[in-house]
């Protein structure tokens, strides 16, 4: 049995008034780590002209935060229950408000690219330690009869933030890109206020940390994404690349049976055994490999093909949510009615409807042609994501509300970094190959045309360089064709997106159905705080 030390602040209870005020610190705290879900990708097109960026460093970018991300959840979570809740949130936000204000300074030099993919990384680390206590804290300050109130506004609003970021990701890189990243210092500064003026209690364990698991699920994590990301320019064939993933694999599978046999682990991985929340982390796994991916490749492709800019870029992306946010509430809905499973089954099913239609229209170069299948995608992921998070908390007897985030949050940002890490190697190849093909057929050389064509394949149409002698209509001619290209090539990753959502609809039918009802769901252990299966949570929440 753990010994709890002294509460951390001075302060009893936490009055009826402050709560609130603690509630609304904890939103302001996450919200930037869901406003950066979506928000930089719109940016990014900008970003790599600017700085010179290649393309699997743009892909770094994005996908070292959610790699960071998901790697040290599970850290912070104990962090969290060893140091005090309050602590690690005001150290989470300070961290990821200074890497956001390095990332808005990044130098325009050949350090950029370094810079930048380096204190991503940062700000991840500290989104990871943040997250897990704010939780931790909204839970400890409401009693039973509030919690399910709090938590579904908590879940709701910052989950609904996600939406916020292609717009003000649009509107904020018409002035400059780097207001994307210097936004989020004021938001901190509100949120370390906020966390000071609500007088939180929390108190904290004398527990071990398991610092094997850290290590291990981070460099399993690290090496598996670096394996399947370098693999467009390492080549699937590469020592380095098979060795990144199998070594990533194999220190995740040594990660499992270390925390089999530790006392205290990193993770619960018993949990597991629970079929229900098995399947319900295993949908949102592949999920999810579409879900943050589509905001990077939906961005890029609606500036480089439609010829959007960032601004129209956002707009491009809103449409997604269209479908996304009515399906939420339905999907709370039929799961306070009837559980999780049809919900999930169906999200599944019309979520790979909708990228398979999606990208079959990719090349019409309209979005009036694509907007229906886009919302029916976005519907899709809407009706699954809420009722598959909140029944795997709901399943997750003996667990806390933070160590079930903690393992539900790791695995979705696993999922998204290995789909961003995935799919960018096939757009990237993809498209290299078809540009190859396009410059052979207007009559250059095929050494000369694959070495364009991998070159090209690093940006766009628009960074077309093309061999001398060639005349300027044939050069426009080509040009086109390498916009088609392109296109053609995100056509294979949505339709990689699509067959994501298959594999979850396939999962999805082990699902055993049922609602918990009666049994009793412990936080760390009986206590007033402990509630039952009975006191609400968030249905509709991310």
């Amino acid at each position: 049995m753990s010994n709890e030390a002294a509460p951390d602040t001075s302060t009893a209870n936490t009055g009826s008034s402050t709560k609130w005020i603690a509630l609304a610190a904890m939103m302001f705290a996450v919200s930037m780590m869901f406003i950066d879900q979506t928000i930089v990708s719109i940016a990014i097109p900008t970003i790599q002209t600017e700085l010179g960026l290649s393309d699997a460093g743009v892909q770094w970018v994005i996908n070292g935060y959610l790699l960071s991300l998901s790697a040290f959840f599970a850290l912070g979570g104990r962090l969290s229950d060893i140091l005090g809740h309050k602590k690690m949130v005001l150290l989470g936000v300070t961290i990821f408000a200074v890497s956001s204000a390095l990332c808005g300074a990044t130098p325009a030099s050949s350090a950029a690219e370094a810079w930048l993919i380096i204190f991503r990384i940062v700000q991840g680390i500290g989104a990871a330690l943040l997250f897990p206590a704010a939780l931790a804290i909204v839970v400890s300050v409401f009693p039973l009869k509030e919690r399910g109130k709090a938590l579904a506004l908590f879940f709701g609003i910052t989950g609904g933030l996600t939406a916020i970021g292609p717009i003000l990701g649009g509107y904020l890189s018409e002035w400059t890109w780097r207001a994307i990243f210097w936004v989020n210092v004021p938001v901190a500064i509100i949120a370390i206020i906020l966390t000071l003026i609500a007088k939180i209690h929390t108190k904290h364990k004398k527990e071990p940390l398991d610092y094997k698991g850290a290590v291990l699920i981070a460099l399993g994590m690290g090496f598996s994404v670096l394996g399947l990301q370098q693999a467009s320019s390492w080549g699937w064939g590469s020592w380095k690349t098979i060795g990144s993933i199998v070594l990533g694999l194999a220190l995740l599978v040594i990660f499992v049976k270390v925390e089999t046999k530790v006392k205290i682990p990193l993770i619960k991985v018993e949990i597991f055994k629970d079929r229900a929340f098995f399947v319900d982390n295993a949908v949102l796994f592949f999920a999810m490999m579409a879900f943050v991916p589509v905001f990077f490749f939906g961005s890029v492709y609606s500036q480089a093909v439609l010829d959007y800019n960032a601004s129209n870029a956002g707009l491009y992306l809103l449409v997604f949510f269209a479908g996304f946010a009515p399906a939420v509430q339905v999907g709370g809905r039929i799961l306070d009615n009837r559980g999780a499973r049809g919900p999930v089954i169906v999200g599944c099913a019309v979520g790979a409807v909708g990228f398979f239609l999606w990208a079959g229209k990719l090349t019409d170069y309209s979005l009036s042609a694509q907007w229906p299948f886009i919302v029916i995608a976005g519907a899709g992921i809407g009706l699954l994501l809420g009722p598959a998070s909140t029944d795997a908390v709901n399943r997750a007897i003996n667990a806390s509300y933070g160590e079930v985030t903690g393992i539900n949050q790791t695995i979705r940002n696993y999922g998204s970094s290995l789909g961003l890490a995935i799919f960018g190697t096939l757009l990237i190849n993809a498209n290299a190959a078809k540009i190859t093909a396009t410059l052979t057929g207007f009559g250059v050389p095929e050494s000369q045309a694959t070495n364009l064509g991998q070159q090209l394949s690093e940006g766009t149409s628009s960074g077309a360089s093309f061999p001398a002698g060639i005349p300027q209509a044939v050069q426009e001619q080509i040009a086109s064709a390498i916009k088609l290209d392109f296109a053609q090539a995100n056509q294979v990753v949505y339709y990689g997106m699509s067959a994501a959502l298959v594999i979850a609809f396939i999962v999805s039918l082990f699902h055993p159905g049922g609602r918990v009802t009666e049994e009793v769901i412990e936080v760390g252990g009986s206590g007033p705080d402990a509630p039952t299966a009975n006191d609400p949570l968030p249905t509709g929440g991310h």
